[in-house]
């Protein structure tokens, strides 16, 4: 079964054939996206489906801080694995000292605020 992502800044839809060529994709875009913090916020979900709207914090290997943010959906076969994904993502270019996102890699802190505490 094929996967369907749309990449960002793509405008077609991107198929992959296997779960192999959708981590390749990955790797290469955490590659580019250094220290990268990530807070999602469940949006709506029903049956099979659930959307959650996100925003990032990362850097590029220039130092280039950027925060991004947008909408994603998932949907899921009848095994609970994804079939389908579609984001719109938007790359804002940031200073430094505009960072919200302060925790230390890895998971977010519990009492970190979310995107709506944030404003976001």
């Amino acid at each position: 079964m094929a996967k369907h992502w749309k990449a960002n800044g793509g405008t077609v839809p991107i198929s992959f054939a296997a779960a192999n060529e959708i981590t390749a994709f990955l790797i290469r875009k955490w590659n580019r996206e250094l220290d990268y913090r990530l807070i999602k916020e469940l949006w709506s979900f029903r049956e099979n489906r659930i959307a959650v709207r996100f925003a990032y914090e990362w850097h590029d290997d220039s130092g280039n801080w950027f925060r991004s943010f947008g909408n994603e959906n998932w949907e899921f076969d009848e095994r609970g694995l994804m079939r389908r994904r579609i984001a719109s993502i938007n790359d804002l270019p940031i200073r430094e000292s505009d960072r919200l996102y302060h925790w230390p890699i890895g998971r977010r802190s519990d009492g970190h605020p979310s995107l709506s505490d944030l404003g976001l």
